[in-house]
């Protein structure tokens, strides 16, 4: 009866936003309903749960992990030769709970690996994991038995007669799975966050000192941490494995924790509902974004690299700091600066991708001639009127984006001057 209680109290007042949530997961096939689209979304569901676990260490603990694909790998490949004994009939259970099962052994792997890794902190322990994560890829190609050698472990999800119509074929059904398991994970990761563990752990992260002082052993703190954090990795190792129906071995890759990393920082480790923007956004650059050009990975360490630079918060402290000012009544004020700004953006992006692009056809496409397509126009690289083009529009764009930019700063602080004497005001 209390921890009934304890759970309602976490919730209390969320509802309206769950509810929210819940809908929009139920709506979105109904919305996008190509092929496509149903494929995009069900990633997206795998990337929220293991964004989210990931922030369990990063944002809530403050532990900079290089192989959280680890737990996710490991995950899905327990899971597909669960898949495969409940085809041959040697482990019977539903088709529904493998994810389980992924999530049992990320759990199981986190225990191991986690007494050690965790046993220090800071950068010896972004190390620790950096060398467990290269350690258990090159076991992937050493132990073929279990990691399938290059072609990986294969499954087959449509097993046994259908249950109420549902036979996990049609990639709807299994989305609508995803959604469901994507929906609880959330929940149960945000109720985590509320406990006195979660509590604990951003105080581990914050002051590890202070927090032996009162009595705290730090590492059991961080190891339990990490232990559920592989949990809901193996989740969705599980659930990968099911939509796929194939695992190789680059699910454990260093190239998969470093995406976890990276967009979980773009989405903004500091909140919760950053990483669920940063799998989202991870989905639709290597799903979508990557078909549109060679240089996607170009790009996307620009964009990194100035997220660093000037919104180290990721996107999430965007937003939240433009809540605040939505709540005083001033975003209004705002709205046409920020049009501005995006419109010289796009304008000086123009120019900088010209050049991009035409450096990339030159290095990857020479043989195809000089000229290629770019935004229903076409450009010689081999012309200088082409790259002297490129650099006009650029320069234009940049020159009008710090001309508005000096105006909006000069507008938002006066904003924030204005919000802080009204909450000065408010508590007087």
């Amino acid at each position: 009866m209390s921890s009934l209680f304890s759970f309602q109290s976490i919730m209390s007042g969320r509802w309206p936003t769950w509810a929210l949530f819940a809908l929009l997961l139920l709506v979105a096939p109904f919305v996008f309903t190509s092929g496509l689209a149903i494929t995009v979304l069900s990633q997206m569901g795998i990337a929220i749960i293991a964004c989210l676990s990931y922030n369990m260490l990063l944002g809530q603990g403050g532990m900079l992990s290089f192989g959280h694909a680890v737990y996710t790998g490991l995950g899905s490949f327990v899971a597909i030769h669960a898949l495969n004994s409940v085809s041959d009939g040697s482990f019977p259970i539903p088709v529904s709970t493998v994810p389980l099962v992924g999530g049992i052994a990320g759990m199981g792997f986190a225990f191991l690996f986690g007494y050690v890794t965790t046993r220090k902190a800071g950068t010896t322990f972004a190390m620790i994991t950096l060398g467990m994560g290269e350690l258990v890829f090159a076991m992937s190609l050493m132990v073929p038995e279990f990691f399938g050698g290059e072609g990986g472990v294969s499954g087959n999800r449509v097993i046994g007669k259908a249950v109420m119509g549902i036979t996990f074929g049609p990639p709807t059904q299994v989305y609508f799975l995803i959604a469901i398991y994507t929906f609880l994970a959330v929940v149960a990761m945000y109720a985590f966050t509320q406990t006195p563990l979660g509590r604990m752990l951003n105080a581990v992260r914050d002051n590890p000192e202070r927090v032996e002082f009162v009595g705290y052993n730090t590492q059991r703190v961080r190891y339990t941490a990490f232990i559920i954090a592989g949990f809901f990795a193996g989740i969705s190792g599980g659930l990968a494995a099911l939509n796929f129906e194939i695992v190789t071995a680059e699910v454990v890759g260093a190239a998969r924790s470093g995406a976890y990393l990276l967009f979980t920082f773009l989405g903004g480790a500091t909140f919760f509902f950053g990483p669920i923007i940063g799998a989202v956004l991870m989905v639709l650059a290597f799903v979508l974004f990557s078909e549109f050009t060679k240089a996607w990975l170009l790009y996307l360490g620009l964009i990194f690299l100035f997220m660093v630079m000037y919104a180290p918060g990721g996107i999430a402290s965007l937003l939240m700091m433009n809540v605040r000012v939505a709540a005083f009544g001033k975003l209004k004020q705002l709205l046409p600066s920020y049009a501005a700004m995006a419109v010289t953006l796009v304008i000086a992006l123009v120019g900088a991708s010209a050049m991009v692009e035409m450096v990339y056809h030159l290095q990857l496409s020479a043989g195809q001639g000089s000229q290629l397509p770019y935004m229903g126009a076409t450009l010689d690289a081999a012309a200088p009127v082409s790259w002297i083009g490129a650099v006009v529009v650029m320069g234009v764009g940049l020159g009008l984006f710090e001309w508005v930019r000096r105006r909006f700063a000069v507008k938002w602080g006066h904003i924030q001057e204005f919000i802080e004497q009204e909450m000065h005001r408010r508590a007087s």
